[in-house]
C-alpha cells in the first residue's frame, strides 16, 4: 500500500513564500550555476550570525539557512539535505548519482532535454520482435520440419522457446530491480555476477552479436546468389562436383564485400541505420503476414508446383522443364531433356543409366495443401548421411546393384549429414535477439516497466509463430519439398516463398533486406557492447576500444568487430556459423538465470525487483536448461566456449582492475564464508588437518614502511597461498589521533603484501605502548574457527643497545603470550639474510636440531617450505642429540623409522654431547652476562625509580619483623607524619644517593656467577659449538627454542642464552612448538 507522508517547514515564513524556502534549503550541492543570493531572499533584513557557529565564511552560512540546520552543518558536504537529494532524484535520468559509468555528463545533460523515451511497443516489442525473427525462419525452418519431423521439430523449437522464456523472466527481475543504464545485459550481468563473470559473459555476447552479424550477412549472400540473382556468381566451377565449393568462394567474397559495405554505413552514422530499422521490421511482418496468406489459399486453392521424381528420388529442376523420358509428337517419338542427361546421347537406342531405364517418372505436387493429409507423411524424423538422395517415403522404385551418385546426373542429394542435435544447433540463433529490449534501457520511458513487459510478448508472439508455421509446414508442403534445403527441385525457388502469396517474391525481397537490417543492428549493437566493457576497465588490454570519434562512435572497437566478423564470413557456411553463435549466446543467457538464482537464494537486502513473477526454481531451470541445450548442440564448441570464458575470467581475476559492485558472487562468498566458519567453530581440529595459520608480526619504522620486508618473503615461502595468513603490526598511540597514520601503514602493508605475493589479512591495532598491542593482536586477530595458532617475528636485533631498551621486554613477554595461549612461535633470526621469492637454492640443506619434541613442527616445517620454488632442491637433514646414558645407535634406527611412517625423506644423524666440566670461558661468560645485566638495570633506573626500589627492598626486608613484633606489642601509629626538607637535608640527601650509587657499582666486580645461569650458559655454548659444528654451511637452521624463565629477573639472561645458542649461523628459525601433536603417522 502507498506510504504517506508529511513536508514539516522548520520554519513558519510570515510571507509565505514556499518557493523561497525551498531554494533557501538547498544543500551545497546544487547544480552548478545556482549561486545562492541570500540577501534578496525572504523579508529583506539580513539574519544575525549565530555566534556558535561563526568562523568568518558568511556565504557558507547562508546556505544553511541561519539557525535551522547549523546542528549538521558540519555535516553537509558529505550528507546532502533531503530537499537536495529530492531534487536530484526527481530530475533523476539513467545514470547513477556521482558515478558516470558509462557516458559522460555531456551525455547526461543532453538526456535531460530530450523528449520522453520510447514506450513498451516501440522500445522493446517490435526491436525484439525484428531480431528474433530473421533468417533462420526463411531459409532453414522448412528444412528442419522435412528432416526432423514435425514433432521433433516441435521439440526443438519448444525447448529453445522455454529457454528463452525462462531468461526473459530472470532478465526481468534483474532489469526491474534498480535503473539500468546503457550496457544492457552486460550491465545487468556484471552488476549481479561481479567483474570477472561480468567480463567473461560480457565478451561471450559480444563475440555473439558479432558471429550473429557474420551468420545474417552470409544469409544475405545466400539469398542473393540462390534465389535473386544466380547469374551473378564470379567464381563458377569447372566441373559439377566443385559446385559446392564455387559457391562457398562466392559467398566468401560477396560476404566480404558487403561486411565493409555495411562497417562503412555503421561508421558514418548509425541515425541512418535507426532510421532504416523500421523499413526492416516492415518487411519481416509483411513476409509473415504473406505466409499465413499462402497457407489459408492452400485449404481450397493449392498451388500448382509440379515435382518430378523418378522412381522415388526427387530431380532437380534446373536443366530440364519436361518430367518425361520421351515425347509423342505428330513425326513420332522425341527424347527429352532428361534422357540427354541420363544417357549418352539423345537416339533411343542410347546406353542410359540403369536406374533410369528401370523405374518411371513421375510428377507430384510440391505444395498440395492443408486439406491433403501429408502431414501424417511429416510426423517423422527422415535423417540422412552427407550426400544421400531425397526419396518420398512409400514409393515404389527398382533399385539397382551399383548406385550412381555421380553429380552429373540431376538428383537432388543432401548437402551435410543431420541428426538432431546438430538442427538443435542451427535453430537456436533464430530465438536470440531477446535482449534487444534491455539493450535499448537508456532510452526508454519507464525501463522498469517496458522491458518485462515488451521481451516476454515478443517471446510470447515469436514462439506462437515458430510453432504454428512447424505445424503449417508440415500440412501444406510434401516432405521431399522440405527436405530440399536450395530447392532444386523447385527450379531454384525458395520453398517457403513458393508458399507465400500473392508472390514467391515477396518472401525472396523480404527476407533480403531483414537479414541486412539484422546485420547492420548486429555490426551497430557489437562495437558499442564491447566499448562499455573497455570504459568499465576491468580488462586491461581493451582499453583502447573504449575511445572513439569526438561523439562517442566506438571506431576501434567497430573495426575489431569488422575483423571477427570477417573470421565468420571466410567460414562461408551458415550452418557452420550458427552453431558457434548459439554456444555464446547459450552462455550469456545461462549466466543471466544464475545471476537471478543467486540474487533470490542470497535474499540480499537490495534485490527488490518489480517484476514479482519470478521464482529461483525457474532460474534454476533455465540455467540448466541452457547448460543442457550447449552439450546438445555440440559438445565440442560448448567446451571450447566454456574454455574461452574461463581464460577471460581468470585474466580479469589476476590482471583486471578491482571493482567493487556489490555483486551476488561477493555476497555469495560471505554467505559461504560465514557457513564454513560456523562449521569450523564447532569442535577441535585434528591433527591431520592442521598446518600453520601464522600470525607475522612486522615492526614499522617512522615512515610506516616494513622493517623487515623480507618476512613476508618467508612467510610466502611457507604458506604457499594455503591457510590462514594475518599480518599484524602495532602502532603506538591513540587512534583518533594514529588514524590517518594507520591507514597508510595499512596500505604499505597491502602492497608490500601484494609484491611479496602473500595472501592473507593485514590487521593493524593502535595501542598506548607497543607491547600491550601486540598482546591483543595475539589474542584476538582472526575470526572464530579462522584464527591463527603460530606467530612469525623477527629476532630484535637491537635488544643490546642502549636507546631501545625495552625492545628485549616486548619479546620475551610476546614469547611468554604466546605459550599462554597454546600457539606455536617461529622466531627468524638474521630475517635480512632470507632468500627473497625470486631467489632459487641449487644445493645445500635445511638442518632440523631436534633437541626436545613439542608436537612436531620442527618436522613439519622443512617439509612445507620445500614446496616452495626456492627451497625445492634443499635436502633436509635432523640432527638429535644424544645423552651419555642414551645408545646413539638406536636412537638413529628409531629416528629412521619414525621418519618414514611419517613419510618425511631426510638424512638422519644422532649427535652425542660428552659430558665435561664447565670451562673457565663459560664462567667468564655467564659473569660478564650478568654484570651487564645488573649495569643495565642501574642506568636504566631513574633517581625516582631508585627511591622506590629502595624502599620497596626496605619493606621486604621489614614485613617479617613487624609481623613478629606485631605478636609481642602493638606499637603506637601516628596519626600525622609530617616531613619538613631544609637545605641542608636536601644536599644530604644527595650525597648519600650518591655514595649508594657508587658503592653499588663497586659490587658490580665482587659478584660470583649465578650457578644455574653458569648451567644454562654451559648449555648454549656446548650446543652452539656442535651446531657450528654440522650446520656452518646450511642454507637455514631450525632449532628448538627454549622457554624464558619463570622468574621475570633473569629476561635479560635469556636474551643472552639465545644470542650465544644462535652465535655464527646466517639464517636461524627458532621454533617453540605449542605442545600439540601437529604431524603423526597415521592416514
Amino acid at each position: 500500500m502507498p506510504t504517506n507522508f508529511t513536508v514539516v517547514p522548520v520554519e513558519a515564513r510570515a510571507d509565505g513564500d514556499q518557493d523561497e524556502a525551498a531554494e533557501l534549503t538547498e544543500a551545497p550541492g546544487a547544480p552548478e550555476g545556482h549561486e545562492p543570493d541570500c540577501s534578496s531572499r525572504g523579508d529583506g533584513q539580513s539574519r544575525e550570525s549565530s555566534p556558535i557557529i561563526n568562523n568568518g565564511d558568511m556565504e557558507r552560512e547562508s546556505f544553511f539557512e541561519g539557525k535551522n540546520m547549523a546542528l549538521f552543518e558540519e555535516e553537509m558536504d558529505s550528507n546532502p539535505m533531503v530537499s537536495s537529494l529530492l531534487n536530484k532524484l526527481a530530475n533523476y535520468t539513467n545514470l547513477s548519482q556521482g558515478v558516470v559509468e558509462h557516458e559522460e555528463a555531456e551525455e547526461s545533460r543532453r538526456r535531460e532535454v530530450k523528449n520522453p523515451g520510447m514506450g513498451t511497443f516501440i522500445g522493446v516489442y517490435l526491436p525484439c520482435l525484428q531480431n528474433i525473427l530473421g533468417v533462420i525462419l526463411f531459409l532453414r525452418l522448412t528444412w528442419i520440419v522435412g528432416v526432423a519431423g514435425v514433432l521433433e521439430s516441435f521439440l526443438i523449437v519448444f525447448m529453445c522457446c522455454t529457454c528463452t522464456m525462462l531468461t526473459a523472466i530472470s532478465m526481468s527481475a534483474i532489469a526491474t530491480n534498480g535503473v539500468v543504464p546503457a550496457g544492457g545485459s552486460y550491465y545487468m550481468i556484471s552488476r549481479s555476477l561481479g567483474p570477472e563473470f561480468g567480463g567473461a559473459v560480457g565478451l561471450c555476447f559480444y563475440l555473439g552479436t558479432t558471429f550473429a552479424g557474420a551468420m545474417y550477412i552470409l544469409g544475405t549472400i545466400e539469398i542473393f546468389l540462390t534465389y535473386i540473382s544466380p547469374g551473378a556468381s564470379i567464381i563458377h566451377a569447372q566441373s559439377p562436383d566443385g559446385e559446392a565449393v564455387a559457391m562457398l568462394h562466392n559467398m566468401r567474397v560477396y560476404g566480404t564485400c558487403t561486411l565493409v559495405l555495411m562497417a562503412m554505413v555503421v561508421f558514418v552514422g548509425v541515425k541512418y541505420v535507426n532510421k532504416l530499422a523500421l523499413v526492416f521490421l516492415a518487411c519481416v511482418v509483411l513476409s509473415i503476414l504473406a505466409i499465413y496468406a499462402g497457407v489459408i489459399k492452400t485449404a481450397f486453392d493449392p498451388p500448382d508446383i509440379p515435382v518430378c521424381l523418378l522412381g522415388n528420388r526427387t530431380l532437380s529442376r534446373r536443366n530440364f522443364d519436361v518430367c518425361a523420358k520421351v515425347l509423342t509428337t505428330n513425326n513420332g517419338t522425341v527424347t527429352t531433356a532428361l534422357w540427354g542427361l541420363f544417357c549418352n546421347n539423345s537416339m533411343p537406342s542410347a546406353i542410359c543409366d540403369e536406374y533410369f531405364a528401370q523405374n518411371n517418372l513421375t510428377e507430384i505436387q510440391g505444395i498440395p495443401g492443408v486439406a491433403s493429409g501429408v502431414f501424417l507423411d511429416n510426423l517423422w524424423s527422415v535423417y540422412t548421411d552427407k550426400g544421400v538422395f531425397v526419396e518420398k517415403q512409400g514409393t515404389p522404385s527398382v533399385p539397382v546393384p551399383e548406385e550412381s551418385r555421380s553429380s552429373k546426373l540431376p538428383y537432388v542429394l543432401t548437402d551435410i549429414m543431420t541428426y538432431f542435435t546438430m538442427l538443435v544447433g542451427i535453430y537456436f540463433p533464430s530465438v536470440t535477439g531477446i535482449m534487444a529490449g534491455s539493450n535499448r534501457s537508456g532510452d526508454l520511458r519507464d525501463a522498469q516497466k517496458s522491458i518485462p513487459t515488451g521481451t516476454i510478448l515478443a517471446i510470447v508472439t515469436t514462439s506462437f509463430i515458430y510453432l504454428s508455421c512447424i505445424m503449417l509446414f508440415g500440412a501444406c508442403i510434401e516432405g521431399v519439398i522440405l527436405r530440399d534445403k536450395f530447392g532444386e527441385a523447385l527450379q531454384g525457388n525458395l520453398v517457403i516463398g513458393m508458399l507465400a502469396w500473392p508472390s514467391p517474391w515477396v518472401i525472396v525481397i523480404g527476407s533480403f533486406f531483414s537479414t541486412c537490417g539484422a546485420g547492420l543492428q548486429s555490426l551497430t549493437g557489437a562495437p558499442r557492447l564491447l566499448q562499455a566493457i573497455a570504459r568499465d576497465g576491468i580488462v586491461p588490454f581493451l582499453q583502447v576500444f573504449g575511445h572513439g570519434k569526438a561523439n562517442g562512435e566506438p571506431t576501434w572497437a567497430l573495426l575489431l568487430t569488422a575483423l571477427i566478423c570477417e573470421i565468420g564470413i571466410l567460414i562461408a557456411s551458415l550452418d557452420s556459423v550458427a552453431p558457434i553463435l548459439s554456444m555464446f549466446f547459450l552462455m550469456c543467457y545461462m549466466f543471466v538465470n544464475l545471476a537471478c538464482a543467486v540474487q533470490t537464494l542470497l535474499r540480499t537486502p537490495n534485490w527488490r525487483p518489480r517484476f514479482r513473477y519470478y521464482h529461483w526454481t525457474l532460474s534454476f531451470l533455465g540455467m540448466s536448461l541452457c547448460l543442457a541445450l550447449m552439450f546438445i548442440c555440440s559438445w565440442y564448441y560448448a567446451l571450447f566456449a566454456m574454455l574461452i570464458a574461463g581464460c577471460i575470467y581468470k585474466y580479469i581475476e589476476y590482471r583486471g582492475a578491482e571493482k567493487e559492485w556489490g555483486d551476488g558472487i561477493r555476497g555469495l562468498s560471505l554467505n559461504a564464508a560465514r557457513y564454513a566458519l560456523l562449521r569450523v567453530e564447532h569442535g577441535t581440529l585434528h591433527t591431520k588437518n592442521w598446518r600453520p595459520q601464522v600470525l607475522v608480526m612486522l615492526n614499522l619504522d617512522s615512515e610506516q614502511c616494513v622493517k623487515h620486508p623480507r618476512l613476508l618473503s618467508f612467510t610466502t615461502q611457507l604458506k604457499a597461498g594455503k591457510g590462514l595468513t594475518i599480518v599484524g603490526s602495532v602502532l603506538e598511540g591513540t587512534y583518533l589521533d594514529k588514524h590517518a597514520e594507520a591507514q597508510q601503514a595499512e596500505e604499505n602493508i597491502r602492497s608490500l603484501m601484494g609484491i611479496e605475493k602473500t595472501k592473507g589479512f593485514c590487521q593493524l591495532v593502535v595501542s598506548s605502548n607497543l607491547r600491550d598491542g601486540m598482546s591483543h593482536l595475539i589474542q584476538s586477530a582472526g575470526l572464530g574457527g579462522m584464527k591463527h595458532n603460530t606467530v612469525l617475528m623477527a629476532w630484535p636485533e637491537s635488544w643490546k643497545e642502549e636507546d631501545n631498551p625495552f625492545s628485549w621486554k616486548n619479546f620475551v613477554d610476546t614469547v611468554r603470550d604466546t605459550t599462554a595461549a597454546q600457539q606455536a612461535l617461529l622466531v627468524a633470526k638474521n630475517v635480512d639474510l632470507f632468500p627473497q621469492n625470486q631467489e632459487r637454492f641449487s644445493d645445500g640443506h635445511i638442518d632440523v636440531w631436534w633437541i626436545v619434541h613439542d608436537g612436531g613442527l620442527l618436522m613439519l616445517l622443512p617439509f612445507l617450505l620445500r614446496q616452495h620454488k626456492v627451497w625445492r632442491k634443499c635436502r633436509m637433514r635432523i640432527f638429535t642429540v644424544a645423552q651419555v646414558d642414551d645408545n646413539s645407535i638406536q636412537m638413529k634406527k628409531d629416528l629412521q623409522t619414525f621418519l618414514y611412517h611419517l613419510r618425511i625423506s631426510a638424512e638422519v644423524e644422532v649427535v652425542e654431547m660428552v659430558e665435561n666440566d664447565i670451562s673457565a670461558f663459560t664462567y667468564e661468560k655467564t659473569l660478564v652476562m650478568e654484570q651487564r645485566s645488573q649495569m643495565l638495570k642501574q642506568m636504566q633506573l631513574s633517581k625516582t625509580e631508585r627511591e622506590r626500589e629502595a624502599q620497596l627492598i626496605h619493606d621486604r626486608n621489614t614485613a617479617s619483623h613487624s609481623v613478629v613484633a606485631a605478636r609481642t606489642r602493638a606499637p603506637p601509629t601516628p596519626d600525622k607524619v609530617q616531613m619538613t626538607w631544609t637545605k641542608e637535608k636536601l644536599i644530604a640527601e644527595k650525597l648519600k644517593n650518591k655514595d649508594a650509587n657508587m658503592s653499588g657499582f663497586k659490587d658490580l666486580f665482587s659478584l660470583k656467577p649465578n650457578q644455574s645461569n653458569v648451567r644454562r650458559m654451559h648449555t648454549a655454548v656446548k650446543l652452539n659449538g656442535v651446531v657450528l659444528n654440522k650446520s656452518q654451511d646450511a642454507q637455514l637452521v631450525l632449532l628448538n627454542m627454549p622457554g624464558p624463565p619463570k622468574n621475570r629477573q633473569g629476561d635479560e639472561n635469556y636474551m643472552e642464552f639465545l644470542e650465544v645458542l644462535t652465535e655464527g649461523l646466517n639464517r636461524v628459525l627458532l621454533v617453540r612448538g605449542s605442545g600439540r601433536e601437529v604431524i603423526t603417522i597415521y592416514s
